[in-house]
């Protein structure tokens, strides 16, 4: 699954249209009244004059030496990142507007005593009743990883370590096979790390090395919280450890490869490629009972076994331990949480200080018991028009990609075809799903935050695990309709765009078109595009993985996307430290291809808009709307995370994109040598 991708109110209904007063109706012979129609305002945009926040620019910037400075400069030097956020801009202030809606619904259920959702919020929220408890709620569990005695039994325990949302050396989810996507499979990918990447351990990086020491010194300080002895020695062991399982792990780009890792194999090859963890009675004791399984990287399956079965058993032991503490830390003593959130929160992003409770409390039951949050906050905050407005963008941009592919001049007939087909495929879904999860089974405990979590992570695994033999169940989301974001699944060939998302920068029904179909019309262009980008174009119409290209049509795409890998790691956002334009790639493709398509959609749509709105013309109000949703600035710490794991390119360049794109040189005439100019057959031009 792909994904790629303040403000104010919810859109009314009624935003929709203006209205006039109606004359009322004649009756008999009587001579006609006079009536003067007077028509209502025009509803404003929740944003300036058009959808676009004029007073956030800077133009003393030229749009071609840096288009996200001219768009988006005076905000960013007035718009501090706030103490609690890591980075700051359009995505952010939506989600906290997403977490203030949410509490409105929570605060007004948690004195209900029969609601779910009520006793989930109101339980995380009373810090007084966690402290008071200590750690005599995760004690049972901490005394089973404590009490194991061999090895033997080291698999069985991570998979129940696994089942309660818990670190695991492997990640281990059913979804649909790549291959076959009629059915579901079991599939497993590496793991085994605390920190975010492999670079975190290996590389000489002076920051990166000042991080691995603080790591080092958290899980120190975690298990001096608990209570253990010697805690300094056995958190450099749990850092070796790790390391040895860094150095064998593969790095995210080629883990984004959709062939290298698809490997299906029995659970039984598995083992004698991997011998030193005993894989059936992981999957045994997870429930997932099938004799194959698709292994995402396979050489560091093995390479990580071999180290698991050279370990000591204190250090797999001390690793799942310090792991539980951390996975749980919002639910144990202030202590043990505001040392996890020190080295996660302010150590790796750079946040100098954690949420308020109560946005943590949001959080946790919107994640806890999702599809009953999910279901209030559509209810109150999502109504039907905006759905139906958002529905005519998808169609509009979906009907321009067809377009865009018609008109290739680098692919083969056949292959246009089934591209064609596969776009008539799709399934849009728009809001929020059409029926939800039966979460009747799970139970939430007043005054048991601890035990809450636990179930509610237990019941997660355990619902995925059950689709093994199931038909698909298609109408399934994987984001919430609270998520500021989007995705696209190709081996569902559906894209997918939560409520939270379709309002204001993004979407605005009282808006100047070319704003919205700059802004949301692009992101809906973006996810559409994935499925055409340099992994998605591997799944067919039917969602299977398969060759569906002929040679030359390959041949043709790579050398586009070989340009564009150029482009990206030219870049250099933090000194030393630059875009990774491979690991990226699949992002900036559909930015690309995005953006294309939605202003063919848009000038479809609106063939003689010739009007200025503020002194800009068309172009330039479309591509501002593409720069205002990346509004975004970040920490130091954070961005340098984001470069080393993000597939997505930070947000700077994500505005950059429009240097490949006539239109734009048509609206803001950027002359050459210009930072962003490029020649037109310099131009990166895909779909």
């Amino acid at each position: 699954m792909r994904r790629s991708f303040v403000l104010t109110t919810l859109l009314a209904a009624s935003a929709l249209s203006a209205c006039a007063t109606t004359p009322p109706p004649q009756t008999g012979n009587a001579d006609p009244i006079a009536v003067t129609e007077t028509a209502a305002p025009a509803p404003k945009p929740e944003i300036g004059d058009f959808g676009f926040d004029v007073a956030g620019m800077d133009r003393s910037v030229k749009p071609g030496d840096n288009f996200y400075k001219y768009a988006n400069g005076t905000w960013e030097k007035i718009t501090p990142i706030p103490a609690d956020k890591s980075n700051y801009g359009m995505f952010t202030a939506l989600d906290d507007l997403s977490k203030s809606r949410t509490r409105e619904l929570l605060d007004a259920a948690k004195g209900d005593p029969n609601s779910k959702i009520g006793v989930a919020y109101a339980t995380y929220l009373d810090q007084a009743a966690i402290e008071a408890k200590g750690l005599a709620p995760i004690q049972p569990w901490l005394t089973e990883i404590k009490g194991l005695s061999s090895k033997a039994g080291y698999a069985a325990l991570a998979a129940k370590a696994s089942q309660a949302g818990v670190g695991a050396p492997f990640s281990a989810y059913v979804g649909p096979d790549d291959k076959t996507p009629t059915v579901y499979a079991l599939q497993t990918s590496q793991g085994g790390l605390g920190m975010p990447d492999r670079d975190y351990y290996l590389s000489t990086d002076a920051k990166l090395v000042e991080q691995r020491k603080a790591y080092q010194a958290h899980l120190a300080k975690m298990l001096t919280l608990a209570g253990e002895p010697n805690a300094a020695a056995r958190a450099a062991a749990i850092v070796a450890f790790e390391t040895q399982i860094a150095r064998a792990h593969w790095t995210r780009i080629e883990s984004r490869d959709a062939n290298k890792t698809y490997n299906k194999m029995t659970v039984a090859d598995l083992q004698r490629r991997a011998p030193g963890f005993d894989f059936a009675t992981y999957f045994r004791t997870l429930g997932a009972n099938t004799p194959d399984v698709i292994v995402a990287q396979p050489t560091a399956f093995t390479g990580m076994a071999k180290v698991i079965g050279a370990a000591p058993l204190a250090v797999l032991k001390d690793q799942l331990l310090v792991r539980s503490l951390d996975g749980f830390a919002g639910v144990l003593p202030q202590a043990f949480d505001q040392e996890s959130f020190t080295f996660y929160g302010t150590v790796l992003s750079g946040t100098p200080q954690q949420e308020e409770r109560w946005k943590r409390a949001v959080d946790f039951t919107s994640e806890a018991v999702a599809d009953d949050v999910s279901k209030a906050y559509v209810a109150k905050f999502f109504p039907p028009a905006t759905k139906a407005a958002a529905d005519e963008l998808v169609r509009n941009v979906t009907e321009a990609m067809g377009r865009r592919i018609d008109n290739l001049d680098w692919m083969a007939p056949e292959t246009k075809a089934k591209a064609r087909a596969k776009l008539a495929a799709f399934t849009p879904k728009i809001g929020y799903p059409d029926r939800w999860r039966d979460m009747s089974d799970l139970t939430i405990t007043p005054g048991d935050a601890f035990g809450n979590m636990l179930r509610a992570n237990q019941w997660q695994q355990r619902y995925n695990v059950q689709h093994l033999g199931k038909p698909i169940q298609k109408w399934e989301w994987f984001m919430t309709p609270m998520t500021v974001n989007a995705y696209a699944n190709p081996v569902m060939n559906e894209i997918v765009f939560p409520a939270a998302i379709l309002q204001p920068p993004f979407f605005d029904p009282n808006a100047d078109p070319a704003v919205n179909y700059g802004a949301i019309g692009a992101v809906i262009g973006h996810e559409i595009s994935h499925h055409f980008d340099d992994q998605g174009r591997k799944y067919d119409v039917n969602g299977s993985l398969t060759d569906w290209w002929t040679p030359q049509d390959v041949k043709r795409f790579e050398e586009r996307t070989a340009a564009l890998v150029k482009q990206y790691d030219a870049y250099e956002p933090l000194p030393g430290l630059h875009v990774k334009g491979e690991l990226t790639l699949g992002e900036n493709i559909a930015d690309l291809a995005g953006l294309t398509a939605a202003w063919d959609a848009y000038t479809h749509a609106y063939p003689n808009d010739q009007k200025v709105i503020d002194g800009f013309g068309p172009e330039q109000r479309f591509y501002l709307g593409w720069a205002q949703v990346w509004r975004r600035s970040y920490r130091e710490a954070n961005l340098r995370q984001r470069l080393l794991t993000d597939p997505h390119s930070p947000s700077e360049q994500r505005a950059w994109v429009v240097r490949n794109l006539d239109p734009w040189y048509q609206g803001y005439k950027p002359a050459a040598g210009e930072y962003l100019f490029l020649a037109p057959e310099q131009r990166v031009r895909i779909w």
